[in-house]
């Protein structure tokens, strides 16, 4: 299927790894120019530099850093059109999951809102005024399961991503009309950095359960988190999904919450 990307201006925001690399891949392999925003590049998307792919090093916990991307790809390539705000999860310096609600203080409260709420919402902010004089865009924001099913788990980041898919609703509502859609891809557990790196995820579950870390993500975290599939979700299934919703064929689908959940979420 031809999404019509073709020459469309891409902003992905956490490209270098995970879910925003395989977002990032999939654009490209659709023929859109990306502007690709990470603190640092990596080996991976290194591999897909050319001539539509222009890496932008950035902390978007800077209060600036989500415009700057912006303003980049006006000047690389003209403009924007797509805007997918994927950067998010643990803040930097931090590991996830916490348990329990008096576990972060102030301070982790601040960090988690300015992740994964606050430099989507500047972004956008910056984003939204480019695309109404190109006459329309489409803004994906990647927020979580935990936002519908939170738990006692990693309390602030559920309800930073349940904010998320508050400000997607509004978004969708006012500038629908002018052209912008705004939609939210929630991914359940993703087999990303999160989970895999040296004192993320696995290895914390893993010493609070007593197992060893890899039968954490192959077995113990399917079944605890009541994994359909029972299997962790790949990148690239997440990354599927925002390209069809950024995509003109998905024309009339905005406001909407697009779940890739491997079957956690049971209700109706």
């Amino acid at each position: 299927m031809d999404l019509r990307l073709s020459d469309r201006v891409a902003v992905v925001t956490g490209a270098s790894k995970g879910m925003g690399l395989a977002i990032t891949a999939t654009l490209l392999s659709e023929g859109a120019k990306v502007i690709a925003v990470s603190r640092k590049s990596s080996p991976e998307l290194d591999a897909l530099a050319g001539p539509r792919l222009v890496h932008v090093s950035a902390d978007l916990t800077n209060p600036e850093a989500p415009a700057s991307a912006i303003a980049s790809a006006v000047e690389v390539f003209g403009g924007v059109d797509i805007l997918v705000n994927n950067a998010g999860g643990p803040p930097p310096g931090t590991s996830l999951p916490r348990f329990g609600f008096l576990t972060p203080d102030d301070a982790d409260w601040r960090d988690m809102f300015e992740f994964n709420l606050f430099s989507a919402v500047r972004a956008i902010r910056a984003a939204i005024p480019v695309m109404l004089g190109r006459g329309g865009g489409a803004i994906v924001n990647v927020s979580s399961t935990l936002a519908r099913q939170p738990g006692a788990m990693n309390v602030d980041y559920s309800a930073a991503k349940a904010g998320l898919n508050a400000v997607t609703k509004s978004l969708s509502e006012e500038f629908g009309p002018q052209g912008i859609r705004v939609n939210t891809v929630s991914p359940g557990p993703v087999r990303t950095d999160w989970w895999t790196k040296d004192g993320g995820a696995a290895d914390i579950i893993a010493a609070s359960a007593g197992i060893d870390r890899d039968a954490v993500m192959d077995s113990a975290a399917p079944e605890m988190m009541r994994l359909t599939t029972g299997r962790l979700i790949d990148p690239q299934e997440v990354a599927d999904a925002v390209a069809l919703l950024v995509s003109p064929r998905s024309g009339s689908t905005t406001g909407a919450e697009y779940i890739v959940d491997a079957g956690a979420l049971k209700e109706l």
